[in-house]
This record gives C-alpha cells, structure tokens and sequence, in this order.
C-alpha cells in the first residue's frame, strides 16, 4: 500500500480527492454499496461490495475527525437518504394524516414505498 496526502471534499454521495496543490480533483468515489470500517485510532477505510479486495484508507488528524467523517460518509448514499425519507415520510403523515410528498405528484412511486408497489 502506497500512503499519498490528499485533500477530500464530499459532496451528497462522491467523495472527491485532490493533490495538495491542485484545484480540480483527480478521482472521485461514489459512495453506493460500500462498507466505511474503522481500522485504528484516525484511520478508516472504504471498501465496495463489488470489489471487497480493493480499500481506501484514510488518516485523520484525530480521533474525533475521523469518527466525524465516518459518520458522514455513512449518511452520504442513497440508500440511507431513500430509508430516511421513508421514515420521515411515515412519521409525518402519521402526525398530519396527510403524505408529505403528494403535493410533489411522487406519493405512489414504488421507490418510496416501504412495501411491495401499490397496484
């Protein structure tokens, strides 16, 4: 394994990489069927489910920072965003009695079901 200093910016579900001294970045990974593991005390790691032999580590500057960016990094896919809001959804329209995304014209798309597709 090769250790090389790079600057990272995410942005929704990409986690963009930068040379130090460079403005535009040199790769991106997008964060969809991946797994972020803690690996020491400011390490962590990312790996894809298609490719589980191939992992990205990443080292903090502390503790913290590191815990903050695997908190992040775990919220970053889609597939949280789509179940949290599904929860939202639900918890809403519980309140109100009204399905929040209606007045979106998305209310009976299948991918925001909880269940199997209205028919």
């Amino acid at each position: 394994a090769v250790l090389k200093k790079r600057l990272v910016k995410l942005v929704v579900n990409f986690l963009f990489y930068f040379r130090t001294d460079e403005a535009e970045p040199i790769g991106a990974l997008l964060l969809e069927h991946c797994r972020i593991t803690k690996e020491e005390e400011n390490v962590f790691s990312i790996s894809f489910v298609e490719e589980p032999e191939r992992k990205y580590c990443f080292e903090c500057d502390s503790e913290e920072q590191c815990q903050e960016w695997i908190e992040a990094l775990k919220r970053a896919s889609y597939e949280f965003m789509r179940r949290s809001l599904i929860f939202y959804r639900n918890e809403i329209q519980k309140m109100t009695g009204k399905d929040p995304l209606e007045q979106y014209g998305i209310s009976e798309e299948a991918r925001f079901q909880l269940g199997t597709h209205k028919q």
